[in-house]
């Protein structure tokens, strides 16, 4: 009995020791997980440019010495001091970080830089493995791209550029920048660093319309099939826009056309010149008749019981209209430069008065300057009549601007009546 008493005792010491032995393993190992949890949350939530960022580092380094990022946020924080001791010390600290995390391509690339810095030779060795680790990555293609054009060693520079075009749309717009300042604004140089790819050349299409080179942007846009150009519609309707604010009417037409914003304007051509369809708004067209806010002293809209032919004409109510210009019915005209043409239209009128009648301007959208004008129309009611303006085209001038103005009487003189429009058209 008191031998079994004795070894039922020794099990339960033994029980107890082993059962408070596993508790202390428990308790140090949930402290020092806690430690490197702690460590890695201040290196990960800190900046290396907040004023305690150096005690942020600290503790960090302290609470998880083997932790990568708090290794990395103590390199990023010696790295700003800017003194040979620390930037030695910031080099040192990401040659642990990458010890400790060796296939995290983000850490070869903060050590390259360092290198970089430092005038190391195993810079190079350093950005290459990153580009190993992560050959997809277009932030690395930029950064070894970028690490090249530094030394001096521009093929390999838009080689690893050519990478970072295919894959991403906000390094390829950066690409298209570094390269087109770097090669002095050349078309053709800026091409050969770019990837033979539809996607790439639609954005190159882009930036060429945004910087005013018109012809390049429809060069480039016309390398991709129908089917590859039906896959990038927003961007037809920004090119539109930016070629037609930039005055390149001829092309914002093409690219209007084909984002179907004006489906059926031609070049040198009237679009809707009878008014058989309906008006749209202004914001909605670019070669289209398009028409201003007149604060209800002008009504413009579609007659179908008065028309010269077709369905309908367009009818101009002036209520008491007074300001010295007009310009609230006007249509833009891609035409070719110095070039003759012929503009006719057809006008009636019912109870016109007023000091300064209407009348039709033709005007160079380029410099905007006015090139010809019609005799103001008739007072009172009158029918039918075709009226004709011989415009000669500047040198420069590649849109014009047919529109309503108004003979000049005064910054208060008021219209009154009514003035239809038919058929308008346009020759050489």
């Amino acid at each position: 009995m008191k031998e079994d008493l004795v070894a039922i005792s020794t099990k339960s010491i033994s029980a107890k020791a082993m059962v408070g032995a596993s508790i202390i393993v428990a308790f140090v190992f949930a402290f020092s997980s806690v430690k490197m949890q702690l460590g890695n949350m201040f290196a990960d939530l800190a900046s290396a440019n907040q004023p305690d960022a150096e005690d942020v580092a600290e503790a960090a380094i302290s609470l998880s010495p083997d932790d990568p990022t708090a290794n990395w946020f103590k390199a990023s924080v010696e790295k700003n001091v800017f003194s040979p001791k620390r930037l030695e010390n910031s080099r040192q600290f990401f040659e642990r970080t990458v010890k400790l995390a060796p296939y995290d391509y983000r850490w070869w690339l903060e050590l390259a830089r360092s290198y970089e810095q430092a005038e190391n030779s195993n810079a190079e060795a350093a950005f290459l493995q990153a580009n190993k680790l992560a050959p997809s990555s277009v932030y690395v293609q930029w950064q070894l791209g970028n690490f090249y054009l530094r030394q001096g060693r521009t093929n390999d520079a838009f080689a690893a550029f050519r990478n970072a075009t295919l894959n991403n749309f906000v390094y390829r717009e950066q690409v298209f920048s570094l390269a087109w300042d770097y090669f002095e604004k050349d078309p053709a140089k800026l091409e050969t660093v770019i990837a033979d790819d539809p996607s790439v050349y639609a954005f190159l299409a882009k930036f060429y319309a945004a910087r005013g080179f018109a012809a390049d942007s429809v060069r480039i846009w016309n390398k991709l099939s129908d089917t590859q150009r039906n896959e990038y519609p927003e961007l037809r309707k920004v090119m539109a826009q930016g070629l037609f604010e930039r005055r390149f009417y001829p092309q914002a037409l093409s690219f209007a056309v084909e984002a179907g914003i004006d489906p059926d304007s031609k070049p040198e051509t009237f679009t809707n010149g009878g008014f058989e369809s309906d008006l749209v708004p202004p914001e909605n067209t670019f070669f289209g008749w398009r028409t201003a806010r007149t604060d209800g002293k002008l009504d413009i809209a579609a007659d179908r019981s008065v028309k010269r032919s077709g369905a309908r004409s367009i009818r101009l109510s002036f209520k008491g209209y007074s300001k010295a210009e007009l310009y609230n019915l006007f249509q833009t005209i891609a035409v070719e430069p110095s070039t003759n043409y012929k503009l006719s239209f057809w006008v009636r009128t019912e109870a016109l008065r007023s000091g300064g009648p209407p009348q039709i301007e033709a005007v160079c959208l380029n410099d905007e300057k006015l090139i010809t004008t019609t005799k103001p129309f008739a007072a009172g009611t009158n029918d039918w009549s075709q009226l004709s303006l011989e415009v000669s085209t500047p040198a420069n001038c590649n849109g014009l601007t047919i529109r309503t103005a108004r003979a000049y009487c005064g910054d208060n003189c008021p219209i009154v009546g009514i003035v239809w429009y038919d058929d308008f058209e346009i020759t050489k």
